[in-house]
């Protein structure tokens, strides 16, 4: 703006009376002409002439509002929710008529207009208004505000993860006409479920229902979510869904358009690109869109008078954000459901021990199908051992048994056929070699690592074992299990020579494949889609997966698991799933049951045995061993708080890129845990706020990572 400005007092080409005009108009002036960005001598607004902004600073210790006069040109532009710009950082010394100047200019938000200021010095004048579109609503900033106390993080940090940057062009378009609520739908295949079609029915009432729902396998859950926000819409409320992939979003979005047509809802996702995506989300927060899908950003989505807020596989990690706060969709979404009272939706055809907690809690109701359903709908599931392995001489010099090599020999003669390879990088957790129980510390009940191939010690707490023995059976040995299936690819490419490879994985992520025979081998998560479902699917190195030196190692590949086993036809059709594990292990028993709300409840039980998240409430402080011990002994912990450790945490490998929160190449970090118990949440992230903006105000020592209910925790 105040570029602008500059450049109407240029005078035109060949008329320099023009410039002798504005000159005279400027010195006939009653009120001396206001400088650009300091608003020197300019008239304020005769009414509410204090602006409360939010400034743009992630600093804990400036997490708080600040006061600035509006200039009378601004005052029909400065209205609540809009960018503006401020001088920021001056001090109060720099003070010419009547008005602080200086300091540099940042972005912000303007709350709300006040008749008085609570500051008793000289206000700065906002420099201009960016946009006189308003984008933060009282809705939002109140979430915005929950998530920010919830996580132990500032305000400007969570609106950065709410609000979109400002597309100009997006912005100057308007959004069409909102259309009228749609007609309830019938209830499609949730018939299936035995509270389904009451469920659809309770949010076409204006109802608020609570669900976790454990989806059926099969194609079906994204027309199933298609209906429930149909359902809500035709409540005249709006709904929301986040998803946990741009792949998953685009198949709800095709569900949604084929049931309810086009117009009626907007697709958010950073494959949208900046401009579109900004314009879709002026949509929904201009009330021409009441329906929303999206991945993770999507959370914030302004949706008006929101009825519905949907999560689809709440245990994937891309539903944690990487950026400060760090907050999980799963939690924003609870707080979105208790606050704006509306319906809360869980779903998942696995189920992790958070949403068992939730039904355990009461807080929301149990959506399942009834064991006739699921056996028509879930394939055969069948296990391969150690003590197959050993027996089976085509095991041994393939490194695949022959029950795999037979199940995909018949699966290809009537569709393509799934290979599920875990990713390279897994490191095993060390088990009981006897009955595979996971090693943990007597003191914390940590899981035990040997990093130097000889000696025992906790990677929570750090203290050293010396005399381990299983607490289940009493052994003393160990095991590891070796992880990989490198030429995976290429010995089926060789085995069936008249069969096409197709792969998929983090370098290129396959959509769909045709039904025809062929061999898929993909990593976790990177199954795509077979039309009509896979013949068959075999899952390698079970251990790899459930040997990962993580608290969620069991969950998280029953998770993986049963999302690829889900891809394949019913065992009515033939279906069938391939296990290479040991029978034993809890998950894939559960698996074989398929019966992911029952492992989800037995490791609720356990954790809360033990006191582990999400039974308790965890943090993690990470940084330089001096800064660690530092910010724990300035902190003033809640004094059930239990502290872990420190220990010291692995960095970017050698020629790996680091990641956000990694130890700079050739620095050691530590990192600690603190632990409370049930109901001490908010006082753990209260007392490690205050402790990081006392230090950050201080401006002494190098910086910790705090970061609440971190998904990883060994």
């Amino acid at each position: 703006m105040s570029s602008d400005d500059e450049r109407s007092d240029e005078p035109g080409a060949g008329a320099p009376e023009q410039l002798a005009l504005i000159r005279e108009a400027v010195r006939r002036a009653d009120v001396p002409r206001a400088k650009p960005r300091t608003w020197r001598g300019a008239a304020l607004a005769e009414e509410l002439p204090v602006a409360r902004v939010l400034v743009n600073k992630g600093a804990l210790h400036l997490d708080q509002y600040f006061d600035y006069a509006v200039p009378q040109e601004l005052d029909a532009d400065a209205r609540p929710g809009v960018r503006v710009r401020v001088r920021f950082g001056a001090g109060g010394r720099q003070v010419r008529g009547g008005r602080r100047e200086g300091g540099g200019l940042i972005d912000g938000f303007l709350i709300e207009r006040r008749a008085t200021s609570d500051y008793q010095g000289a206000l700065a004048a906002l420099a201009y208004v960016v946009s006189p579109e308003p984008v933060l609503g009282p809705e939002l900033l109140e979430l915005s505000r929950a998530v920010a106390d919830r996580y132990a993080g500032s305000l400007a940090d969570v609106l950065q993860l709410a609000v979109p940057p400002r597309n100009g062009r997006a912005e100057g378009k308007p959004s069409p006409e909102p259309l009228p609520p749609p007609p309830t739908p019938e209830p499609g295949t949730w018939v299936r479920y035995a509270q389904g079609p009451g469920y659809l029915r309770a949010l076409a009432e204006g109802g608020a229902p609570r669900a976790v729902w454990t989806a059926l396998p099969g194609p079906h859950w994204p027309e199933e979510i298609a209906r429930a926000m149909a359902a809500t819409l035709a409540s005249g409320r709006g709904a929301l869904v986040v998803v946990p992939d741009g792949r998953s979003a685009g198949r709800v979005d095709a569900a949604l358009t084929a049931l309810l047509g086009e117009g009626r809802h907007a697709l958010l996702t950073a494959d949208s690109g900046p401009e579109k995506r900004y314009r879709q989300w002026l949509a929904v927060r201009r009330g021409s869109v009441r329906a929303v899908v999206g991945t993770r950003a999507a959370m914030f989505a302004p949706v008006a008078d929101l009825g519905l807020v949907a999560l689809w596989d709440d245990g994937d990690s891309s539903h944690s954000d990487d950026n400060a706060p760090f907050p999980h969709v799963r939690e924003v979404l609870e707080l979105r459901a208790a606050h704006g009272r509306c319906a809360f939706l869980l779903g998942g055809t696995s189920c992790t021990v958070e949403a068992a907690q939730l039904v355990e809690s009461g807080w929301a109701l149990p959506l399942r199908a009834e064991r006739e359903q699921l056996r028509i709908a879930a394939p055969l599931v069948r296990t391969v051992g150690d003590g197959e392995l050993a027996r089976d001489g085509a095991a041994r010099s393939a490194r695949l048994p022959s029950l795999a090599w037979q199940t995909v020999r018949d699966g290809l003669r009537s569709g393509p056929v799934l290979v599920q390879v875990p990713r390279r990088g897994y490191a095993p957790r060390l088990a009981c070699e006897r009955c595979r129980e996971p090693a943990r510390c007597r003191h914390c009940a940590g899981p035990l690592q040997a990093p130097d191939q000889q000696d025992l010690d906790c990677a929570w707490c750090g203290r050293a074992e010396t005399a381990w023995s299983c607490a289940a059976c009493g052994g003393v040995r160990l095991r590891a299990q070796i992880v990989g299936a490198r030429r995976t690819a290429e010995e089926l490419g060789r085995a069936f020579p008249a069969v096409p490879v197709r792969t998929s994985g983090r370098d290129h992520v396959l959509d769909s494949v045709p039904d025809q025979p062929a061999l898929v081998v993909s990593t976790p998560g990177a199954e795509p889609v077979a039309e009509g479902g896979y013949a068959a699917a075999l899952l390698l190195d079970g251990w790899a997966m459930v040997g990962r030196p993580d608290l969620r190692a069991g969950e998280e590949a029953l998770r993986r698991w049963t999302a690829a086993a889900a891809l394949v036809r019913g065992q009515p059709e033939g279906g069938t799933v391939v296990i290479v594990a040991e029978p034993t292990l809890r998950p894939v028993q559960a698996l074989v049951r398929w019966d992911p709300v029952g492992h989800a409840r037995r490791e609720l039980a356990e954790r809360a045995e033990l006191g582990f998240p999400p039974v308790s409430r965890m943090a993690s402080v990470t940084g330089p061993p001096e800064a660690v011990a530092a910010y724990l002994a300035g902190a003033e912990l809640p004094p059930e708080a239990e502290v872990l450790g420190p220990v010291p945490v692995a960095g970017a490998a050698p020629g790996q890129p680091r990641r956000q929160g990694d130890a700079p190449p050739g620095e050691t970090w530590e990192r600690a845990l603190v632990r409370v118990p049930p109901g001490r949440g908010a006082a753990l992230a209260a007392a490690l706020k205050t402790a990081q903006a006392a230090r950050t105000a201080r401006g002494t020592g190098d910086p910790v990572r705090i970061r609440i209910d971190p998904p990883d925790i060994g």
